[in-house]
């Protein structure tokens, strides 16, 4: 009886201790989460494991209120349109964003130390190989050197007969440890090549993670600013806002004289110009101009660093900056990419060490070309069927051939018949996270302004 009493103690002392902090945990969730200063002050309270859950369940958080607040803009967006609504719908805007830029925040935390476990256990595995590899020197050479006597010397050489079979018992030890130790071998290898792959993969996650956030800082600057407009205006002035017709002749003109940002090529076209482009590729491809146009523009738009670096280095990828001189270790990928882009370069007459590529962002690598952004390796892919089209060698910076080797690859990727699952494979590849998709959203918003533009530039 004492016994059981004397558990039943202990339950409730570890229960004593467990469930406050767990109701700690769960009660001030929202503070704890509310910036990474704060996370990474809880998290070197815990351990590695600990915190690695914490950050999960801040990015649950961020998720679960985000979800929310686009219910509270679906549900504003149905009521009547007034000022306030609008203002009202721009600030949880805001706040959405502020959510998904916190999430993004967590999740490349959480992949930075996805990334680190990964490298280090690469690193101890490649240690094992070397280790497993002096073992095998040590026996082959023992082996090496039993094989250079005979079975007579061995004989001979032993007092006993006993001695004699004991040499021939070690020697096959020998062999059979040195099969162990090839067969371990071999396995660490498949394994270590498992791991950098899996890193790969990781660091293309991180540096997808990293574009949908400044996207995602992109767009919420955006909404502040039209928020702030609209915090100035009346009720009235409003409502006439609303109301006031667009002026067709003199809108469409504006449009045909605007400017289609796109950086990396000598001369950047009206929108007139490049919606003619657009057409043209729609022809070739069935891709609609105003998907074509919200990609391209999407793919310049992503940070200021796009077409703003050379290669210096084409062993190490190293480049610098064009307008500071700054050094950029990984300007271009020296296996994947240098090649095809010597290649690309010599065929188009360039000199590979004068010609703007995209700089590297905060990881992965950078050397993308053109106004759609095409890394060396992935142009070698499509360029001949650019060239079959337009009869010439293709060029990633001639805003032509850019759009229609884009049209081709969303093409390929079924964008004429489902818009988003193309834009996304066309970002992230065959599969991709649902935090990615940010992404195809912002594609497609875009896309539905350019639909605007282009039915006021065709008068429809």
């Amino acid at each position: 009886m004492t016994s059981f009493r004397y558990q039943i103690l202990i339950l409730f002392i570890v229960l004593a201790l467990i469930l406050p902090n767990f109701i700690f945990a769960e009660e001030n969730l929202e503070e704890t989460c509310q910036s990474m200063e704060k996370i990474e002050g809880e998290c070197q309270t815990l351990s590695a494991t600990a915190c690695r859950q914490l950050l999960e369940k801040c990015g649950q958080y961020y998720e679960e209120k985000s979800a929310q607040i686009e219910k509270d803009i679906s549900k504003t967006q149905k009521e009547k349109e007034t000022l306030q609504n609008k203002i009202n719908i721009l600030k949880n805007e805001i706040n959405n964003l502020n959510y998904q830029i916190s999430q993004s925040n967590l999740m490349i935390k959480d992949l930075g130390y996805q990334i680190q476990d990964t490298e280090s256990s690469i690193e101890e595995t490649s240690l094992k190989i070397k280790d497993s590899h002096q073992q095998l020197a040590d026996i082959l050479q023992l082996i090496y050197e039993g094989d250079q006597k005979s079975m007579i010397e061995i004989l001979l050489s032993e007092k006993e007969l006993s001695g004699f079979f004991d040499d021939l018992m070690q020697f096959e030890a020998l062999n059979a440890k040195n099969q162990e130790l090839l067969e371990n071998t071999k396995n660490l290898k498949s394994y270590l090549e498992d791991q950098k792959e899996s890193l790969d993969e990781e660091k293309d996650e991180l540096e997808n993670l990293v574009k949908v956030k400044t996207l995602q800082q992109q767009e919420s600057q955006a909404t502040k600013k039209e928020q702030e407009y609209f915090l100035k205006l009346t009720e009235a002035e409003y409502q006439k806002h609303l109301q006031e017709k667009k002026e067709t002749e003199k809108r469409a003109a504006e449009i045909k004289t605007r400017i289609f940002e796109l950086i990396g090529v000598p001369e950047a076209p009206t929108f007139g110009e490049a919606y003619e482009i657009a057409k043209f590729v729609s022809d070739q491809t069935g891709i609609r101009p105003a998907l074509l146009l919200a990609v391209l523009t999407q793919e310049s738009n992503i940070g200021k660093n796009v077409g703003q670096c050379y290669l210096v280095n084409s062993k190490t990828g190293e480049g610098v900056r064009a307008t500071s001189g700054k050094k950029e270790p990984k300007t271009m990928n020296p296996t994947r990419d240098v090649p095809q882009f010597f290649k690309i370069c010599e065929e188009l007459g360039r000199d590979p060490y004068n010609t703007l590529v995209s700089c590297p962002m905060s990881i992965g690598w950078g050397g993308a070309m053109g106004p759609s952004q095409f890394i060396p390796s992935t142009w070698a892919l499509y360029k001949d069927k650019v060239s079959a089209i337009t009869g010439k060698a293709a060029d990633p910076w001639n805003i032509k051939d850019a759009f229609l080797a884009t049209g081709i690859y969303l093409k390929n990727l079924g964008g004429t018949q489902n818009e988003f699952k193309a834009v996304m494979q066309y970002f992230s590849g065959a599969g991709w996270y649902k935090w990615e998709e940010f992404y195809g959203r912002s594609v497609l918003s875009i896309a539905a302004q350019y639909e605007d533009d282009i039915k006021q530039i065709e008068g429809i």
